[in-house]
Parts: C-alpha cells; structure tokens; sequence
C-alpha cells in the first residue's frame, strides 16, 4: 500500500513539474524570438525567418532608441517617477495599513476608513473626473500627475494590513510595556517583521510606475515630458524621411535594415531590461509576502 502511495506521489509530481517545465517555456520562447528579432536584418524579418537566434545579426534598432537624447530623457523621467512614488508609497502604506488594524477602541473611526477603502478600491471616477481634478490642481504637464493618482494603492493598504494582523500581539505588547510608543513599536517591530509584504508592494509600485504608459498620454502636452514608456509607445519611425535626410550610403544601409517589427521588438526589450535588473532583488519576497499578506484578514 506505501509503494502505491509513493508511487502514484511521484507519478504526479512528475506530471506537474513537466506541466511546469512546458508553462515556463510558453513564457520564455516568445520572449527569445522576441530578442533574436530586435537583432535580425529587416529582410528576415520580414521574410519571417528568424527563431530563437537571430538573422543578418545588426544593431539598427538599438542605435535608434539609444542614439536618440529623448529617449534618455524619457528613461530619466521614469527613473525618477519610479523611486519618488515608491518612498510616497511606503510612507502612506505603511503607516497606514498599522492603525488600520488597530482595534475599535483604539481607533473608532476604523470601520468606516476600511469602507471607504474598499468602496474605492472597487470603484473610482474614471478618466475624465481624474483628468479635470488633475487638471484644476494645475498638475498637468507636470510629474506629480504622474504620481499622486497612485499615491495609495489601496491593495498594497490592505496586504500589508493582513500580514500586520499576522505578527503576535505579544511582542507589541512587550515593547509598549517596556515603554515604546506606537511609532516606535511600528518602525522597530512592525516594519522590521513585514520585510516580505514591504518588498512585495514595493515590487508592485516599482512594476507599476514603470510600465503605465497611458498617464503620460493623458497628463503629458509635451513629448519631452513623456515617461520612457509612454515615449516608446508613441515613438515611430518615418522610413521614407530618414532616407530622404541621409547623407552618406551609411546612413542609407542603417535605413534600409531597419525596419517597425525590429524597432518594436528593440522596445521591448528595453523596456524589459530594468525590472529584470530589480526582480531578482524582490522575488524571493514575493510569494511569501503575498501568502502572509492574505491568509488572515
């Protein structure tokens, strides 16, 4: 009956790490493909030769983006985008989600700030409503109305407030009896045990921040303003101008080889390259942040 047992275990667990093994690789081919066509000439591109390594090898489309200042400006602006929201975040979150949990008699007015919260989780104003208030506080054009909308994600609030209920109320407890007030017992406590969920939100908003594009096309007037997504989404390439400007055969062969699906895929991979720079920092956080976050409520 043991043998059954061990077997029929290890039967499965094969069958779901090859179903894994096939999931990761759904994931991941597109993306080499993806790689070897930024790297690949236009006639194989277009031809639809290339596969996993690249064709007539050529660095047209990287020359492109990188040679252009705008794009370096856009990169700057998302750069600065990405860590000014990430401290407003933490700064709001956290102390936030602590005297959420806090109970009634602590904090009386809790059970209507957690329906407000979840009634605006659920629901917002929409574009418009958040354009004109954009709008009237005189934000547009400007990086805060890249960041203030998303000031408070309301899910990050409520994980953190979940694994915030999760810590043992006896080492609270312990600090206040040796004298700490509540901001002490939430910096030297509280934040110390929520490393996890902290590093999780804080992958979040870094993600986020990073991959909207759609803000910068609403509150940015002006290309030199766009954040590097909103850059790279509205970037084309005029084929037929670049040709009719060009001055020397050179510049003719880098037109001639370049071509959208090389330029599209090149900014896919750029934009790809800084969240696989900071992923590795946060992953090991991730699950677990996620699962303590949302077991107790």
């Amino acid at each position: 009956m043991l043998d059954t047992k061990s077997t029929s275990s290890k039967i499965r667990n094969t069958v779901i790490h090859i179903i894994v093994i096939l999931l990761g690789l759904a994931c991941l081919l597109p993306l080499i493909n993806i790689v070897a066509i930024s790297f690949s000439g236009s006639a194989a591109v277009t031809a639809n030769r290339v596969g996993l390594l690249p064709v007539d090898f050529t660095t047209s489309a990287y020359r492109r983006i990188v040679e252009d200042s705008q794009f370096w400006r856009s990169f700057a602006i998302s750069v600065v985008r990405v860590a000014v929201t990430l401290i407003l975040n933490l700064v709001l979150v956290v102390p936030m989600s602590y005297v959420m949990t806090r109970s009634k008699r602590e904090f009386g007015a809790r059970n209507i700030y957690m329906n407000l919260l979840i009634f605006a989780m659920l629901f917002n104003g929409g574009m418009i409503p958040t354009y004109i208030v954009i709008k009237e506080l005189h934000l547009l054009n400007t990086i805060w109305a890249l960041i203030l909308p998303g000031a408070v994600p309301i899910f990050s609030v409520i994980l953190l407030m979940n694994f915030f209920n999760g810590v043992p109320k006896a080492l609270e407890e312990a600090a206040i009896v040796d004298g700490a007030n509540q901001f002490q017992v939430l910096i030297r406590i509280m934040v110390p045990c929520a490393k996890p969920s902290i590093a999780t939100i804080s992958l979040f908003s870094i993600v986020g921040s990073w991959n909207d594009f759609f803000s910068g096309l609403i509150y940015m007037q002006k290309v030199k303003d766009y954040p590097i997504m909103t850059y790279i989404q509205s970037l084309s390439i005029d084929l037929q101008e670049l040709v009719n400007n060009a001055s020397s055969s050179s510049a003719l062969e880098n037109v001639a080889e370049l071509s959208n699906k090389n330029l599209n895929a090149a900014k896919i991979v750029v934009a790809v390259i800084p969240l696989l720079i900071i992923y590795p920092f946060l992953q090991r956080y991730l699950i677990s942040g996620i699962v303590m976050g949302s077991v107790k409520g």
